[in-house]
């Protein structure tokens, strides 16, 4: 009896679809040879033949009619999106020069042969979503006449948000990872339906697995499924649904974070099919050692971090093994690698760093703490580059803000470190970290383009204000840790007692009020005012308590300290690394801590004039 509900491809199962295919591009001989081109079983190839026959795609020697033709013209790939924002952070150290796109295996970039296979096929529509380093993709224009599109909030979304942003292009379109290296032609002229590629190897971290109906279902967290390629086809019927999701998910901030493939799910599975591909012929490269396992004379693989590495703890670079980016910091990038058994971090400077950071005076405070393990002194330190090796401490965490008893521990070793003599004398440096210089630093630093803040003239001016307070009550200069904040203290779970903390990252250390650092503190915890009331309480709990003056100074320092780190999220900005709720609450702190100390001072007799 004729199916005559089978009107398109996407109504065909997977099985049918790959028959008819196999059929497009060899005539028809026996069902033996078709059963080994389309690696189906006899079994499915005599039903699909049946079907596909009764539905008017085949004639009754099994070749392909009219209508089947202009179904291959009309589902026939039109064009690519390529995904090609992201930073990479898993490349390190080979992400601080290069985006993942560009690198190269084989001497041939991976941006470039995806190119050429899109171009083997005919795919000459293409579209590259760029980010990150994205003038180095400028070339492309010219090469092979892609047309690029900026995505500029792909350092605070996944590339979900790249996707949006091209997602009127797709129509029969081939959805591209820029990360992918293809032995063979994933690419084809002719698509019969909708898919998404995965390997035949299992991955921990896979969302999916394929069950026999080739159908990829959801399966548990860290339960293992097919390895997720990322490259998919979308003919226009799916296409539609795709394009209708990413628009719905660009207004939910819950989807930020997510990969584009959250749009193929309908419940528990996706609504495109499996393509099941060989590990072998399609890689997904996401580390330097996958990157070095594939193509050992990679061009990327000659890393300077590496480089360092090997000469400072006597290693080959193939002894450098294990290597895991850390989470990405303000300032700098870190990651984590192993040497012969020993677990190690590399502190590589982020962009922009080299204006924001004295690295001479970065070695003066290792000189001057060195020994007095408020941390671990650092293996090797390079003043002119800013690398940094330290130990790994295994099951080490950083202070929890919310945790009035790690508060407790912290303070105590601020305090500690505040007191300290050395010589019967504080710890001092030969350099100052001047407030006030420093909001006028960074503003320097946009080269000419305004605050975008309307009132920040007035805010700055207010600021300014404080000073007087400030030079008339601060402590006597001492060295002081300027970025004692939650994330470096660090704590040894293995070590009892206020030896289990380690204060770390001392680049921005310099003579200052040691009171800076409780504000400090409290402003990158983003605390509000009852908190920060708590955390001064904590603070000064040994003297028996916060005087007033003390207190409106603290105050005056959380105001000053939110306006620098507010022009300094600006200057990053335009660098295109933009840190979200953290810039605009540091902006508030200057104008809510102004009118906080103006009251206090009020309140003990010191009006602001």
């Amino acid at each position: 009896m004729k199916n005559i509900k089978k009107t398109n491809p996407e109504q065909l199962n997977k099985q049918e679809a790959d028959i008819l295919y196999n059929l497009y591009l060899e005539p028809f001989i026996n069902q033996r040879i078709l059963s080994e081109t389309s690696g189906h079983s006899l079994g499915v190839v005599n039903r699909s033949l049946k079907t596909l026959m009764n539905c008017g795609y085949l004639d009754e020697h099994a070749q392909l009619t009219l209508k089947s033709r202009e179904m291959f013209k009309k589902y026939a790939p039109t064009n690519a999106i390529i995904l090609a924002a992201g930073v990479g952070m898993r490349m390190v150290p080979i992400n601080l020069t290069v985006p993942k796109a560009l690198m190269e295996v084989n001497r041939e970039r991976l941006i470039d042969r995806l190119i050429l296979q899109l171009h083997e096929v005919g795919v000459t529509d293409i579209t590259v979503v760029v980010g990150f380093m994205k003038d180095a993709f400028e070339y492309l224009i010219d090469e092979y006449g892609v047309e690029l599109i900026v995505n500029e909030d792909y350092n605070l979304k996944n590339n979900i948000s790249s996707l949006v942003l091209a997602a009127d292009r797709i129509s029969n379109t081939y959805i591209v990872p820029c990360d992918i290296w293809c032995d063979r032609n994933p690419f084809r002229r002719h698509e019969l339906y909708s898919w998404y590629m995965v390997s035949d190897l299992v991955d921990e971290n896979s969302d999916v697995r394929v069950n026999r109906k080739m159908e990829l279902v959801k399966v548990p967290a860290s339960s293992g499924g097919n390895g997720m390629i990322g490259i998919a086809y979308l003919t226009m019927d799916k296409g539609a649904l795709v394009k209708k999701k990413l628009k719905e998910f660009a207004k939910d901030t819950a989807y930020d974070d997510k990969f584009w493939e959250e749009t193929l799910y309908d419940d528990d599975r996706m609504f495109v099919q499996a393509r099941v591909v060989h590990a072998a012929d399609v890689v997904e490269i996401n580390t330097y050692e996958q990157l070095r396992e594939l193509d050992s004379d990679s061009n990327q693989l000659n890393s300077d971090a590496l480089k360092v590495i090997s000469e400072k703890l006597g290693c080959t670079t193939n002894d450098i093994v294990d290597i895991e980016a850390l989470k990405k910091g303000m300032t700098n990038r870190s990651f984590l690698f192993t040497v012969k058994g020993n677990r190690y971090i590399m502190r590589i400077p982020g962009e922009g760093t080299d204006q924001l950071i004295n690295r001479e005076q970065e070695a003066e405070v290792y000189a001057a703490i060195r020994g007095l393990s408020f941390c671990d002194d650092p293996l090797y330190f390079d003043p002119n580059t800013g690398y940094k090796i330290t130990k790994y401490i295994e099951g080490v965490r950083c202070c929890d803000p919310k945790n009035e008893d790690d508060l407790y521990f912290c303070m105590k070793k601020l305090r500690r470190f505040h007191n300290y003599l050395h010589n019967g004398k504080p710890l001092e440096v030969p350099h100052t970290f001047d407030l006030f210089e420093r909001i006028d630093f960074y503003e320097s630093l946009w080269n000419g383009y305004p605050s975008i803040y309307r009132d920040y003239r007035k805010t700055k001016e207010n600021c300014r204000k404080l000073g007087r307070f400030i030079g008339k009550y601060h402590e006597p200069y001492q060295l002081t840790h300027i970025d004692a904040v939650p994330d470096n203290f660090l704590f040894d779970p293995k070590v009892k007692g206020e030896l289990s903390i380690q204060l770390t990252d001392w680049e921005y250390a310099a003579m200052q009020d040691k009171h800076v650092d409780i504000a400090m503190f409290a402003i990158y915890a983003l605390y509000n005012k009852e908190q920060i009331d708590r955390l001064i309480d904590i603070y000064f709990e040994e003297d028996g308590g916060c005087d007033k003056i003390t207190r409106a100074k603290i105050y005056c320092y959380v105001s000053v300290c939110g306006l620098i780190w507010s022009n300094w999220c600006e200057y990053k900005r335009n660098l295109g690394v933009e840190f979200g709720e953290y810039s605009l609450r540091q902006y508030r702190y200057g104008k809510d801590f102004f009118q906080y100390a103006t009251e206090l001072m009020e309140e003990i007799g010191e009006p602001l004039i």
